[in-house]
């Protein structure tokens, strides 16, 4: 399977990006925390070349903290600065102000000794839809400039806003590659509510969500939903699911989509616990 989106907007947006990249001292990349590899944009990697980037793991507060600590080691590793961020949090808004001074500190040393007059660090901030990126710049920024929604792509066009005197950003659109050529990247940008519901049947992406619980996070799966182990079938544990939480239609028989949209619903607002979809593999 091979899932392809690329609304005009995108490409436009990337173009953009291209041609703004010198404007800024530095990248500040959001990835959902949750699945912090394939919320990645690998069309970005290649246009951001040697630019130095922070990034920021989001959604902080619905992720596996274990796995999140594991995934800020190995950016770092990588030499790429990162910082697990809850938006609601005040001290990790502050944290991101340290650290996006911290990195602007190299390019503003080399104007000075130019004599050049100093000014705010400059940074393009850039992610993928619905990764929180509007909400991230508007706590950033103590007002409400960015739009925000529960649904990718709201941002659409691009604009400059201070924070503070400490530095400006670039905001961008969330810019989606054209095709995800894994089917796991997919699923879990589909599970996580990145990329359109209407892309994907809803009963496949809670399907992807059940087995990857029954392997990685069996607890959760019997505590909230009372599905053993060794249930293997994926309609028995539709039914079950179904009953239990009452998408019935006439007669008794269980909505599968309803049961599906149960599922998904569960795991985006956290109601499952806190959990990541993919671990680290090289």
């Amino acid at each position: 399977m091979t899932i392809q989106w690329f609304p005009g907007h995108m490409a436009k947006a990337k173009r953009e990006v291209e041609e703004k990249l010198k404007l800024v001292d530095f990248v500040i990349e959001l990835v959902d925390a949750r699945a912090p590899e394939s919320s990645q944009n690998p069309m970005l990697h290649q246009v951001l070349n040697q630019k130095p980037k922070l990034m920021l793991l989001m959604k902080k507060d619905l992720a596996d903290p274990n796995q999140t600590n594991n995934w800020i080691t190995y950016f770092n590793t990588k030499g790429i600065p990162a910082l697990a961020v809850d938006v609601q949090q005040k001290q990790d808004i502050q944290q991101v102000i340290s650290m996006a001074k911290e990195m602007g500190k190299e390019k503003l040393e080399k104007l000075k000794k130019k004599g050049i007059r100093p000014r705010p660090a400059r940074a393009m901030i850039l992610g993928i839809p619905n990764v929180g990126k509007s909400t991230l710049i508007n706590r950033l920024a103590h007002k409400k400039i960015a739009k925000t929604g529960d649904r990718p792509g709201v941002t659409t066009n691009q604009q400059w806003i201070k924070v503070k005197k400490d530095f400006e950003l670039l905001d961008t659109p969330g810019i989606l590659w054209p095709k995800f050529e894994d089917q796991q990247v997919g699923y879990r940008l589909a599970a996580i509510g990145t990329i359109k519901d209407q892309l994907l049947p809803l009963e496949d992406i809670a399907a992807f969500i059940i087995d990857y619980l029954r392997d990685n996070y069996p607890t959760i799966l019997e505590s909230r939903f009372e599905i053993i182990p060794n249930m293997d079938d994926m309609i028995e544990i539709f039914e079950s699911i179904g009953r239990r939480r009452g998408c019935l239609e006439s007669g008794g028989k269980v909505n599968m989509e309803k049961t599906a949209e149960v599922i998904i619903r569960d795991l985006r607002s956290g109601r499952l616990g806190r959990l990541t979809l993919e671990t680290i593999t090289n």
